[in-house]
């Protein structure tokens, strides 16, 4: 049977991935500083999180991914909410994107491409609060990342999502025990890696993105290899040095130009990242470096979603 990932790869030059959540939610007047950051919207404001979602969908996008980033039994416990109904949080995030999904084909009748739900599993350093993810200093064993991850993990898969969204990974240690933990406990499952990267050559923890994607590419159940929330100034070449390594689809959602302080949780402008123009304006050359799933991460909108979808309207125009 055909993933639906390669099947809809297979109709159209890339596959257009949605945008950011959590500033979209504080664009519409959520206060995220907070250590749960949306995880704590999936709590108390569902609906919204679903009106993001569909926004996404009307705006062009074939994939959508769910509000579980932040979502862990380990977080939800620092705040005071019990194993059980975190659970249930984590499987409502993959529900609302799910049912986000029905509602646009009910509404779009004649649409005619596979649409994927992704179900989103954010590193062991998300629920540090303090900035792990950008760097990956914190455990390499593998057990321990496994007991943390299982949990979200058999949640999402639960609930139904059609790929989980390994993302912002920092370490090549913490994208192997996700791996292993699929091959081991999910093996109907699939995923895709996305790291958090430092340059155009390695990942967040200094780990060259060949190494990385050698390793990946052996391992089946990976099925899309990549990097997110990160700056703009280093999409280029890494896609380059990831289509020189491996045949799998190459996934990218950089963030939208500025720069990011975990120890004050304030976006600030990056000159080096906004002189190359805006994300939208990369698109074109992003797809003609390799990537084949393009999408935005912090502070992108769904207006980018809508052009990433125009741009690939324009290659089919001409490749019709």
């Amino acid at each position: 049977m055909t993933h639906p990932l390669d099947d809809l790869l297979a109709r159209v030059p890339f596959a257009v991935l949605d945008g950011a959540l959590a500033s979209e939610l504080e664009n519409r007047g959520c206060d995220l500083n907070d250590a749960l950051w949306s995880a704590r919207v999936l709590a108390e404001q569902p609906t919204l999180i679903a009106q993001v979602h569909r926004d996404y969908f009307d705006a062009g996008a074939d994939i959508g991914i769910s509000a579980s980033y932040q979502a862990s039994l380990a977080g939800y416990a620092q705040a005071g909410i019990d194993a059980e109904r975190a659970r249930q949080l984590i499987a409502e995030s993959a529900t609302l994107l799910n049912q986000a999904r029905q509602d646009y084909l009910a509404a779009h009748p004649d649409h005619t491409l596979p649409m994927l739900v992704a179900g989103s599993v954010g590193p062991y350093g998300a629920w540090l609060a303090d900035g792990s993810e950008y760097v990956g200093n914190y455990t390499h064993d593998e057990r321990t990342l496994k007991d943390f991850h299982r949990p979200r993990i058999a949640a999402l898969l639960e609930e139904g999502v059609d790929i989980l969204a390994c993302e912002t990974i920092p370490m090549l240690a913490e994208a192997q025990a996700l791996t292993h933990l699929l091959e081991e406990e999910f093996p109907e499952a699939t995923a895709w890696i996305a790291f958090s990267v430092r340059d155009d050559a390695h990942i967040a923890d200094g780990t060259p993105i060949e190494e990385c994607t050698v390793w990946l590419s052996q391992h089946p159940q990976i099925k899309a290899i990549g990097l997110n929330c990160t700056g703009m100034q280093h999409v280029e070449g890494m896609v380059k040095r990831l289509a020189a390594a491996t045949t799998l689809p190459i996934v990218i959602y950089p963030n939208a130009g500025e720069h990011y302080d975990p120890t004050d949780k304030r976006w600030y402008p990056c000159e080096t990242a906004q002189s190359l123009g805006s994300h939208a304006s990369l698109v074109q050359r992003w797809y003609d470096a390799g990537a084949r799933i393009i999408g935005g991460c912090c502070r992108t909108t769904p207006d980018d979603t809508r052009t990433v979808a125009k741009v690939r309207q324009a290659l089919l125009g001409t490749e019709a």
